[in-house]
């Protein structure tokens, strides 16, 4: 099995925090779309056949594209790759343009799952974020994706906003398990330099909260989610049985995926390789027939240490057989003296062959992470 991923750059506002590529010009849809397709087709071979589990469209603003683009670029996956019958379809979306019409035809073009970026419940938090909704249209962007058919829905939250209490941050918690959705993830609030949010916290306009509060938040988050009946499959990540993200867990499960569109990264099992960032110059590539993708090929080492970095946010964690099998003994032998001291300290646990971050490990994750790297 193998992923395809889409990448769509267009927003149509940038929200303050982001720092993603997009673009807000949007003038360059039709022909970006165009460009999409040539590349789907050009570089098929790079799955070696294998059938696409999963199809995954995320931005930007996906939802920003017309009915035309979103045909276009299936159809074209449909005529050169393999689908699986169940194959996982999502396609990220802005609550606001997430209309009753809208959506049948995200439905009737096959898309099987919706993740939703709300963020926050609180229309001050919102607009402090630069996003386009309310808290009112999120709700409503849920039921009518329910009512157009949709029975795997995502919300995304993010957490340790500036200025934000405990209360806020629980009710963001109960309004998001209130909906129902089969999934939610939740971020922590990263300060990116050089965005709008960055500059507002160094000039003093708003105070980033303190390791104490953003380490209560997340205890908050897990046991909230999980007293509700959400399984904490992933640091960021929970779903309801059997609603997990299939197209995410193959990032995480060391499984092929394509990615196509300017700034998209794909993986091959032995080589990473990524599209240049920049829509004009990834157009040009394309109908040049130059794509302008760059490859790199992964050492063993390199291997190791990104199945570090990926499986161990996983509630399955790394399974001690396959490291071994996969990377050999030096390097299954430098994991296991390296997490020793971490399971002494009851940050790792062996769970039925795996090695796997426990409740109290998920808060140093990157410390602990960071101590089983190769050097």
């Amino acid at each position: 099995m193998a992923g395809i991923y889409i990448h769509i750059p267009f927003c149509k506002q940038r929200c303050r925090y982001c720092a993603f590529y997009s673009t807000t010009k949007h003038h360059l849809q039709q022909n970006y779309t165009a460009a999409l397709c040539k590349e789907l087709r050009a570089r098929k071979e790079y799955i070696k056949g294998a059938v696409i589990g999963t199809i995954y469209f995320g931005g930007g603003t996906p939802s920003l594209l017309k009915e035309e683009q979103i045909a276009d670029i299936l159809s074209t996956i449909r005529e050169e790759y393999t689908i699986a019958t169940d194959a996982e379809m999502t396609i990220e979306c802005n609550p606001d343009d997430l209309t009753p019409t809208y959506l049948a035809m995200l439905h009737s073009q096959g898309f099987n799952r919706i993740s939703m970026g709300v963020q926050s419940f609180c229309d001050t938090q919102l607009q402090r974020l630069g996003r386009r909704h309310t808290a009112a249209s999120a709700r409503q962007a849920v039921k009518n994706a329910r009512n157009a058919g949709f029975r795997n829905i995502s919300i995304d939250l993010m957490f340790a906003l500036p200025g934000s209490t405990p209360e806020q941050w629980l009710n963001d918690l109960r309004s998001a398990i209130g909906l129902k959705p089969e999934h939610i993830s939740a971020y922590n609030l990263t300060y990116e330099e050089g965005t709008p949010l960055y500059r507002a916290l160094q000039k003093g306009e708003i105070t980033e909260l303190s390791e104490e509060e953003n380490i209560a938040q997340f205890n908050t988050l897990i046991e909230e989610l999980e007293k509700a009946g959400y399984h904490h499959y992933e640091i960021s990540n929970f779903a309801l049985p059997g609603y997990e993200s299939h197209h995410n867990s193959s990032y995480w499960n060391d499984t092929p995926y394509i990615g196509c569109g300017a700034g998209a990264h794909s993986y091959d099992g032995t080589s990473r390789g990524w599209n240049i960032a920049d829509i004009a110059q990834y157009i040009k590539g394309i109908n040049e027939s130059d794509t302008p993708f760059v490859t790199e090929l992964l050492t063993r080492e390199e291997q190791y240490n990104d199945a570090v970095l990926t499986r161990l946010r996983t509630a399955a964690g790394l399974p001690l057989t396959w490291v071994k099998e996969k990377f050999g003994d030096t390097l299954y032998n430098y994991m296991m003296r390296a997490a020793q001291q971490h399971i002494v300290n009851s940050n790792l646990a062996m769970n039925n062959g795996n090695l796997a971050l426990t409740r109290k490990g998920l808060f140093i994750s990157d410390t602990v992470m960071r101590d089983l790297i190769f050097v």
